[in-house]
Order: C-alpha cells, then sequence, then structure tokens
C-alpha cells in the first residue's frame, strides 16, 4: 500500500502564536519537534494497516519543518517547494492508495484556531462553491483530482467539523479547540496515540469507496482585507473585480483554481 501524507504545523496540538510556527523564534523548535511526532504516528499507523511506501510533503512555510531522522524507513519527504500548482500535496498522483492531511487548521474567517487563514493573513474570507475554503479543501480536493481519496484529517477541531462531509470515508481527530486568542489542547502524547490509531483505522476501511467526484464547475471567491490587494489580483487571468475587496474566478478546470492560488493568496 502506497500513502501519501501533507503536512502542516498550525494545526499540530499546542501551537497558538504565530511564532510557534516560523523558523528561527525560539518557540519554533518545540512545535516542529511535535509537527514530526504527529507525522511520525501517522507513518506508523499506516504501517500497521500495510503500507510499504509513505510520502510526506513538509508543506509549512520554507517546508523544512520535518525532522526526517525520526521517521520511519520507508518514507520519503519532499522539503522545499517546487512551484507547482499542486502545492501543499505536490508529489501525490494516481499510484496512491489513500492521502492523510496531518496538523492542518481553520480556513480563513474562521474562529477555532488563534492561526486560522487561508495561504495568507491578507484574507477575510475564502470561498470555493459556496463553502468556506481551508487548505484542507482545496488540496484534498487535489488529490481526488488525481485519482487519490483523502481517509485522515488532524488538526484544530473546527476544521474537522467543517470538514467530515467531504469525504466519505474520512477519519478525523481533532487535537485542539480554539476560540478567539486561546486553544484548549490534548496532550501531545495522547494526540499522536489518537492520530495513529486512527491512521490505521482509516487504511482499513474499504478504500474503494472513499473517493469522490469533483463539481463539473467551480466558483472561487477571495476577499482581502485591503482593497488595493483585490483590485490588483483581479487582473490575474480568469479573475474579476465582484466588489471592492472581493475578487472571483469561474472555471470549469479545477487545475485554474490551484494554478491561482500560487499567485493570488
Amino acid at each position: 500500500m502506497r500513502v501519501f501524507i501533507s503536512a502542516d504545523i498550525e494545526g499540530t496540538t499546542f501551537t497558538t502564536l504565530w511564532d510557534e510556527t516560523e523558523l528561527g523564534h525560539n518557540l519554533y523548535a518545540a512545535a516542529a519537534k511535535q509537527m514530526t511526532a504527529e507525522v511520525k504516528a501517522a507513518c506508523e499507523g499506516a504501517i500497521a494497516a500495510g503500507a510499504d511506501y509513505i510520502l510526506v510533503n513538509d508543506a509549512h512555510d520554507h517546508a523544512v519543518n520535518l525532522d526526517v531522522r525520526e521517521l520511519p524507513e520507508c518514507v520519503e519527504v519532499i522539503r522545499g517547494w517546487s512551484g507547482s500548482p499542486m502545492g501543499m500535496v505536490d508529489g501525490v498522483d494516481d499510484s496512491f492508495d489513500a492521502a492523510m492531511f496531518i496538523g492542518y487548521h481553520s480556513a480563513a474567517g474562521r474562529c477555532g484556531n488563534p492561526l486560522s487563514h487561508t495561504f495568507t493573513t491578507k484574507t477575510t474570507s475564502v470561498r470555493l462553491n459556496g463553502m468556506v475554503c481551508s487548505e484542507f479543501l482545496l488540496y484534498s480536493w487535489a488529490c481526488a483530482l488525481r485519482g487519490v481519496p483523502t481517509v485522515l484529517l488532524s488538526g484544530d477541531k473546527m476544521l474537522t467539523e467543517d470538514s467530515r462531509g467531504l469525504h466519505p470515508k474520512l477519519h478525523t481527530v481533532a487535537v485542539k479547540d480554539g476560540f478567539g486568542g486561546s486553544i484548549k489542547c490534548l496532550n501531545p502524547a495522547l494526540a499522536c496515540r489518537k492520530i495513529r490509531e486512527q491512521a490505521e483505522s482509516a487504511l482499513k476501511e474499504d478504500l474503494s469507496a472513499a473517493g469522490i467526484s469533483l463539481p463539473g464547475e467551480f466558483v472561487f471567491e477571495v476577499s482581502f482585507k485591503e482593497h488595493r490587494d483585490a483590485v490588483r489580483r483581479s487582473f490575474f487571468p480568469g479573475f474579476r473585480l465582484a466588489e471592492d475587496r472581493t475578487i472571483v474566478m469561474e472555471t470549469r478546470d479545477f487545475m485554474d483554481v490551484l494554478r491561482a492560488v500560487q499567485f493570488v493568496l
């Protein structure tokens, strides 16, 4: 079994402040260590379910967060950014049996995580086909575009609740619950144990029933804090300025959305 994992940091167990997520800050090392531990737990659960190859995309910031020395031997890691429109799931293809997302966070404008955002902190809202659009929504759909079902999501409670209906066999692990600028988080060891258990359970499901079909049309709407950001980005091919601070793209090709993310957000 071949498993793909995309890993972020703002949805790991105890991250609360931006300084914990940024390379070079004193608080970062502990958060990166926990990110590694949660990814390792997902890998161990996958191996217990029969995985013999796991590809992990280190998908936060500069993409050099994971301590690859801590991961099992059957794991390969993508570090850095190629510039591909596949972004946080760069490397996934139809050879994989399933995808899992670890350490993900609530979307821009949602109060379930002090660090809620969708790629940038310049927006107030991002929507896809009318739904609040998280990074998980975008990139789990990107996996579906490659024919790979998404079976596990870990992160804050609001994201897991918002995302539960997106995939028929999705297992979720809420490792913290945020409100305003605060969080209530699980013990780090307990979070890892829950991730390991759910990774194993998810991959023992009938994966043939875990896939989804993407919609035939896509409406991608981004609202910015500053009107000048919206006006400037409205000139990106496919977008129009819908309101003073909001741009909209309508397309039948989901790759158009993924490409736009690289330049607009």
